[in-house]
This record gives structure tokens, C-alpha cells and sequence, in this order.
């Protein structure tokens, strides 16, 4: 108990002196623009020529948002039954987040942790870490969930920051709808329109950790119906530190380009395309084992990323209470270090149907089918067999929105069917009920059952983590020893069954919040059986190997509460509380090694955000972010405390710049630790960027 008094006390210290320390900067800018010959810009990402400008709205607008992920069809944030939060165009901004994955932070109930200088540890309810695999994560409507471990590769999820509309995010299972893997939730990133993005764009920015930083952006019409834009983005960050406070090497630098064209040839029909390429090199220092002396290679290396994509969407209305989306996408994305490399191929179809049967029944339908292929190139440390392969999945969903009582009393009913090479059938339903008793108070419940599916990491991955020296401790044997976790052809889909309970309230046209609850039962969990050991022969030299098989011998159960909140208490100024609260009970079947469960567990139980956000005279805009994180107990990584701040001016119609301080509260810290594959541990480092946008 003392030592967390006296931690708290450090950091409160910490917290005081920054925010001293920020409000004096503050007052000094304002007072320097009033001096003769001073100039101060700001940056601001928002497009003014947006149809729905998210920078003027008030709380009630807020809540009036539409979004699309929580049942495939356009309502209002208010009238959700699930879990729901929604990033706007103005939260990026004046943030001042420079990648989507940061942005994340803002949102209860997602655990977001910074691994090293390019890549991170996001989950949803928990079950986090680089690979988790727990959370689907869509832009605009296009799945990025990797197949190869069934998660999201973070550093190549990219896209021009200003010509993001929103990021609907869903807590909770989303299968229902989305199909497996949409198990603890779902992120959609959606991009404007085109015919919202005409003009011009140049942007750039230098800074302590956040290095270079350029853009540009140009959109125009094409004719009456139709508008296009193309966009490119260049991003390089410095390294991170080591916990002795040297350089390490993990640093990062992407470009991304891309365009987008909408069309609207007749009143009922919209068409939209548009593509992206990237490629990206992240720097990592990696440990493999060996079965010579020294045992372990320890080595820098740069790993790249490059891929394409194309999207294809037509929408038709066919009544006033009917239509239609047709969907297709390709995407090719190739992933290239000593460990493993990946090239695949996804192409994937996807066809849904609204309309309504009755006068209370709005039905939602649709059908799915994805083919996807890979082809890999593995390493002593990873292998992968078979090399290439081949899957294929089907899917078809129904939905029914049923008006018990208009404007009161909701039922919507949901269930989707899905076939994949793996499992075979997979039945996911969803029931949820929302409850309105006034324009100002809304209660919603939810039942779900949810599956992931098996990935190729459990089905056909071996990996070698660790060589030990014969007759050393813990081997006895007078042969080298190998640590290996080895593939599981049976490997069963993970199951989960949600219950949810939330509750929103417009108090004031100044005042909202919004409060979920949930308990998670889950069955099958992945977990790590001991085998016995065995000689091995390939390669040189002989060498005994004790495997660990992954299986499905952990259940257990999780429970929490996601708060969330807008507060205006002036004109000028709004507060943005968020808390969360989760815990974890996971135990190992006779046939698992996880007593106390796994890595999967490693999460913080409590986690606060406070956003504020200041409109100052003279044009001055000030953001204060404060974020509290509780520690991570498996990997003994203490509790930390950030702030953030940005301040901005803009000086001219189009001119603005920004100044932005992260992590002002510390020095340096840790967020996570790696699994499964030993890259070097870093620490996230105070920073500071200045950036510039012109518009023209």
C-alpha cells in the first residue's frame, strides 16, 4: 500500500508540473499574438466542405450521428443496441494523433498498448497483444484481418488522417453481421466521400520522435455526377528507447498513396472506387534460437510491407423501402522478414438486401464468399507447412429490426451461417432489445454467440523459441534441448456467448453518457499442452525437442463496465471523461498448461481518459489529454500516466499549424511486452512535432 501511495503521489507530482507548465505556454502564445508582427497557426484536419460538418455539432448532434457498422444500415448513434462509440473527423484533429492506431486510445473498453516505434498491442474486452485475434477491424467495409494468426498488422493500416470521415467502433461480438472473428468487437474506418474532399492539400510536420511527415491531397469534379480525389502520405519515426536509455532499432518510415471516385449516375444509384498501395519498413531487433553455441542470434533487421488494394461499391435504391449494396474487393499484401514472409492474395464478394416485408419488420440479408491464398517462406525459427494454401469461406446473414412499439420498444433478431475449410459450419445468432422511454433516455440488451476461427499459426506454424545447452538447467539431457510450440490440425474454433447491458442519457443539451456492462462466457480457449519430448535428427545437430501443442483447453469468463461521457459546461470548452473496468478469470482443462491462464490475460484492469478541449480567443484552439493505464501483472510492467497537448492557431483562411506534446508527463515508459516472437522490448519517449496544412 505505500508504494502505491508513493507512486501516485510521483505521479501526481508529474501530472501538476505538466499541467503548470502547459497552461504557461499557453497564456504566453496568447499573449504573444497580440504583439505586433507575431504569427501562430494551427492545424486543423477537418474539411470545411464536408455535407455534415462534425466540428460545429452539439452533444444531442452528436448523439444523432448515423453509423452503419452496429446493423449494416444507416442509424442513429442514440438509437444503437450495442456497445457503440464513434471517433469523429474532430476528435483526430484536435488529438493530434499522427496514426489511426493511436486515435483508438480514445475509446472505453479497447486496450491499446504501444509495443515499440511501429507496431501495437489492440484488443477489445481484453485477450490482447500483437497477434490478438479477438477484434475485426474494417475499412470502408473491407476486412484487414490477417489469416496468416487471425489479427491485424497495425503499421500498414494507413490512410490520409484528414480524409477520414469516422471510426465506428463496436464493443462487443459483431458476428451476427460480420461473420467469425468479430468476436470481442469491431472497427470500421470509414473515408469521406469524394465529393467532400474538392481542393487541395499540402501538410508537413518535423519533430522529436515523429521525424518527417508529409502529404498532399487534390480532389476535383468529373462532370455533374461524379468526383474523385488521389492522396499521398509519407511518415518517418524515430527509434525508441531501450529501458538503459539507448537508441534502439525499430524505426519506421511508410508511404501510402491512393484515390477514391464516387459517381452518382441516376437518382438511385451510387457508385463508389477506389485503391491504395503501401509499403513500409519497420525497423525490429530480433532473438532466435540456434543449436551451436551461443545458442540465441540476436540481429537487427529492417522487415517490409508492401501490398495493393481495390474496392468496388454499388449501392441502388429499389423503393422507398428497399435496396441494395453490391460489394467486391482484391487485396494483395506481402509481409518479408527472416523469420517468416507472406505474400496473399484476398478476393472477396459480398451482396445484402434491406427492405420491408411488414409494416414493423425491416429485414436485412445478404451472402458472402471469400477466397484467399498464401504463399510463405519460412525460417528455422518459424515454419509453416504447407507452404501455400488455399481457403475459402462462405457466409450468408439475416437480420430482423422488429417496432414492438414505435419510438419505444425494439427487437432486432440476427444470425449468420458461415462455412470455412477449417471448421466446417459455424452458426452465429444475436438477439438485441432497446428499450426508449423518452427522446433523452435509452436501455438496450444484448445475447451473442460469437466464434474465432482457427488461423494458420494454430494449424500449421511451428515455432522454436528457445535452445538450451545439454546438461543445463532445465534440460538433463546431453543433448542441446529445443522449445518449440508445435501445429494442432484439430485445433477447434474459440466460442464465446455475451451477455450486454447498456444504458444511455441526454441530461442537457450540454451533458451525455453512456454506460455498458457485459459478462463474456468463452469455451475452448486457445492454451498450450506439454507432449513429451523427442530426438530430432533435422537439422544438425541431434537435439532433443520438448513441444508444447497448442489446443483448446482453456474456458473462463470475463466481466466489466465501459463509461463514457460529453460535457460542456461553457461554449468554449468541452470535457470528455472515459473509464473502463475489466476483469479476467481464465482456468486450463486437464488437457491445458495454463494453470493461471496465458499471456492472452495480460491486461489493465482500469484504464481512465480525460480529454479537453479549449476554443480560446484570438483563434487559439488548446487539447489536453490526460491517460491513465493500470499496470500489466503478468509481465510486471508498472501502471503509467500520459498527458497530452495541443495547441493551434490558424492565422489565415488557409494556412494553420499545430504544435503537439506526447507523453509530457514521463520521460519514458513501457506499454507491453512482446509474445510469441522475442523482438527487443522498447519504451515510448516524451514528444513534440510541429506540422503545417495549407489548403488551396
Amino acid at each position: 500500500m505505500r508504494e502505491d501511495s508513493l507512486l501516485l503521489s510521483k505521479m501526481a507530482d508529474h501530472i501538476k508540473i505538466s499541467l503548470i507548465a502547459e497552461i504557461i505556454l499557453v497564456l504566453l502564445f496568447v499573449f504573444s499574438v497580440s504583439l505586433p508582427g507575431t504569427t501562430l497557426v494551427q492545424t486543423c484536419y477537418a474539411e470545411k466542405t464536408s455535407s455534415t460538418d462534425l466540428t460545429e455539432l452539439s452533444i444531442r448532434d452528436l448523439m444523432e450521428i448515423e453509423i452503419t457498422t452496429v446493423s449494416k444500415k444507416s442509424q442513429k448513434l442514440a438509437n444503437t443496441a450495442a456497445a457503440a462509440f464513434v471517433i469523429t473527423q474532430e476528435d483526430i484533429r484536435r488529438s493530434g494523433v499522427t496514426s489511426i492506431a493511436e486515435a483508438l486510445r480514445m475509446v472505453p473498453g479497447l486496450q491499446v498498448a504501444r509495443i515499440d516505434a511501429n507496431k501495437w498491442a489492440i484488443s477489445s474486452r481484453g485477450f490482447n497483444g500483437r497477434y490478438a485475434n479477438k477484434l475485426l477491424v474494417l475499412m470502408d467495409g473491407r476486412s484487414v484481418y490477417s489469416p496468416l494468426f487471425s489479427g491485424v498488422f497495425w503499421d500498414i493500416q494507413d490512410t490520409l488522417l484528414e480524409d477520414i470521415d469516422r471510426i465506428e467502433v463496436i464493443r462487443g461480438p459483431g458476428a451476427a453481421l460480420w461473420g467469425a472473428n468479430a468476436v470481442n468487437g469491431v472497427i470500421n474506418i470509414i473515408t469521406k466521400n469524394s465529393h467532400d474532399t474538392k481542393g487541395g492539400l499540402i501538410s508537413g510536420g518535423v519533430g522529436t520522435e515523429e521525424k518527417y511527415s508529409g502529404n498532399f491531397r487534390f480532389g476535383d469534379s468529373l462532370g455533374e455526377n461524379a468526383s474523385y480525389r488521389f492522396f499521398g502520405k509519407y511518415y518517418d519515426r524515430d527509434e525508441a528507447k531501450l529501458a538503459s536509455g539507448h537508441d534502439a532499432a525499430d524505426g519506421w518510415d511508410i508511404y501510402t498513396f491512393g484515390f477514391r471516385t464516387d459517381w452518382n449516375p441516376t437518382t438511385t444509384d451510387s457508385v463508389m472506387f477506389q485503391g491504395n498501395h503501401y509499403r513500409s519498413d519497420d525497423g525490429q531487433t530480433m532473438t532466435v534460437p540456434t543449436l551451436s553455441a551461443p545458442y540465441s542470434t540476436t540481429f537487427n533487421e529492417d522487415a517490409k510491407a508492401d501490398g495493393i488494394n481495390f474496392l468496388f461499391r454499388w449501392d441502388r435504391t429499389l423503393s422507398d423501402k428497399s435496396d441494395m449494396t453490391l460489394q467486391l474487393y482484391y487485396d494483395r499484401a506481402k509481409q518479408q522478414q527472416t523469420v517468416l514472409s507472406e505474400t496473399r492474395d484476398t478476393y472477396d464478394f459480398d451482396f445484402q438486401h434491406r427492405f420491408f416485408p411488414w409494416e414493423i419488420h425491416e429485414v436485412v440479408w445478404g451472402l458472402g464468399f471469400r477466397l484467399t491464398s498464401n504463399d510463405t517462406k519460412s525460417s528455422f525459427a518459424i515454419s509453416v507447412d504447407p507452404k501455400s494454401s488455399t481457403d475459402n469461406l462462405l457466409s450468408a446473414f439475416v437480420q430482423d429490426d422488429i417496432t414492438i412499439v414505435e419510438d419505444y420498444l425494439r427487437v432486432t433478431l440476427g444470425a449468420k451461417i458461415e462455412y470455412n475449410d477449417y471448421t466446417g459450419f459455424e452458426f452465429q445468432p444475436n438477439i438485441r432489445t432497446l428499450w426508449t422511454p423518452d427522446k433523452n433516455n435509452s436501455i438496450w440488451a444484448s445475447f451473442a454467440r460469437a466464434v474465432r476461427t482457427p488461423s494458420i499459426a494454430e494449424r500449421d506454424i511451428r515455432a522454436n523459441l528457445a535452445a538450451i545447452p545439454a546438461n543445463t538447467p532445465p534440460n538433463p539431457y546431453p543433448l542441446p534441448m529445443l522449445v518449440s510450440y508445435a501445429p494442432n490440425s484439430d485445433f477447434d474454433s474459440e466460442v464465446l456467448f455475451a451477455y450486454e447491458i447498456g444504458y444511455r442519457n441526454q441530461t442537457t443539451e450540454s451533458l451525455s453518457i453512456d454506460i455498458a456492462a457485459f459478462y463474456n462466457k468463452y469455451d475452448k480457449l486457445r492454451s498450450n499442452a506439454y507432449q513429451s519430448s523427442y530426438i530430432e535428427s533435422s537439422p544438425l545437430p541431434l537435439h532433443i525437442v520438448s513441444s508444447f501443442i497448442t489446443n483448446n483447453g482453456m474456458d473462463g469468463h470475463t466481466y466489466g463496465i465501459e463509461v463514457s461521457g460529453e460535457w460542456k459546461p461553457l461554449v468554449w470548452w468541452k470535457i470528455k471523461p472515459a473509464y473502463t473496468y475489466l476483469h479476467m478469470n481464465l482456468t486450463a482443462d486437464s488437457s491445458g498448461s495454463d494453470s493461471n491462464g496465458s499471456s492472452d490475460t495480460d491486461i489493465p484492469s482500469h484504464q481512465f481518459s480525460l480529454r479537453s478541449s479549449m476554443d480560446l480567443p484570438k483563434d487559439f484552439e488548446l487539447d489536453l489529454w490526460l491517460r491513465y493505464v493500470d499496470e500489466l501483472s503478468a509481465t510486471k510492467l508498472d501502471r503509467y500516466c500520459m498527458l497530452d497537448a495541443r495547441l493551434g492557431w490558424k492565422s489565415t483562411k488557409n494556412l494553420e499549424i499545430s504544435l503537439v506534446g506526447q507523453n509530457l508527463s514521463d520521460k519514458q515508459h513501457p506499454e507491453f511486452s512482446n509474445d510469441f516472437v522475442q523482438f527487443a522490448k522498447t519504451e515510448v519517449e516524451r514528444s513534440f512535432y510541429l506540422k503545417a496544412t495549407w489548403r488551396f
